[in-house]
């Protein structure tokens, strides 16, 4: 049987578990020996991170042609009309070539835990959530994506890749899955609802580090 370890991770973190730059890692947080991320989260990008024990369900989540569904909160500048909306649901050309159609929706602002330190805020300059699945994982994807439709992310939050969901864990923290066979299905199902307050649980097995805390929601 295959572990899985979802991880909330927090930013200015690492995917890694070394850094000869003395940058934090995922080694800050996690105690355990044999397990490599499964796909990364930039530096700057926060929350679910997967990793795991076994190299063929690192395959299942990662190979392109599995076409895993993953979801992420952005925080963008300004307010995306629909044209903008339409772009990234039809397809952005960026320098690599053009991404595949993308499910995207603006939401209302999620409550999750403060950013530290918290983004640029500008009176003049509003900014907007939206709500993106995507089947690919480009480098930056994201905010490449965002910026090519007039809009750049300010603040980026994975919640979901594959059935796989971040919930209610707080940055820093993880919990452990054991995975029998199958990882179970890459598509993420319905079109989910705006993501729900992250709050504290005290019913799981976590991991925690004075560095993860959360701080007040906003």
């Amino acid at each position: 049987m295959a572990e899985l370890i979802l991880f909330n991770k927090p930013f200015d973190v690492l995917s890694q578990f070394t850094d000869s730059s003395g940058r934090r890692t995922l080694a800050d947080f996690i105690r355990a020996t044999d397990i490599y991320p499964a796909g990364r989260l930039d530096r700057d990008s926060e929350g679910l991170l997967l990793l795991t024990d076994d190299g063929r369900l690192a395959h299942r989540l990662t190979t392109p042609g599995r076409k895993t569904w993953k979801s992420y909160l952005a925080q963008v500048e300004g307010v995306p009309g629909d044209d903008a909306l339409n772009a990234l649901r039809s397809g952005v050309d960026l320098k690599d070539g053009r991404t595949r159609p993308a499910r995207a929706r603006l939401i209302e602002a999620p409550g999750l835990w403060r950013r530290e330190p918290p983004i640029r805020y500008r009176a003049s300059i509003p900014t907007t959530w939206i709500e993106l699945q995507l089947r690919e994982g480009r480098n930056r994807q994201v905010r490449r994506m965002t910026a090519a439709v007039g809009y750049p992310t300010l603040r980026l939050v994975r919640i979901q890749v594959g059935p796989w969901q971040l919930g209610t864990l707080a940055p820093g923290e993880y919990r452990r899955v054991t995975i029998a066979d199958e990882p179970g299905p890459t598509q993420l199902g319905r079109w989910r609802e705006p993501h729900p307050r992250q709050a504290r649980s005290g019913d799981r097995k976590t991991g925690r580090s004075p560095r993860g805390r959360r701080g007040p929601t906003r």
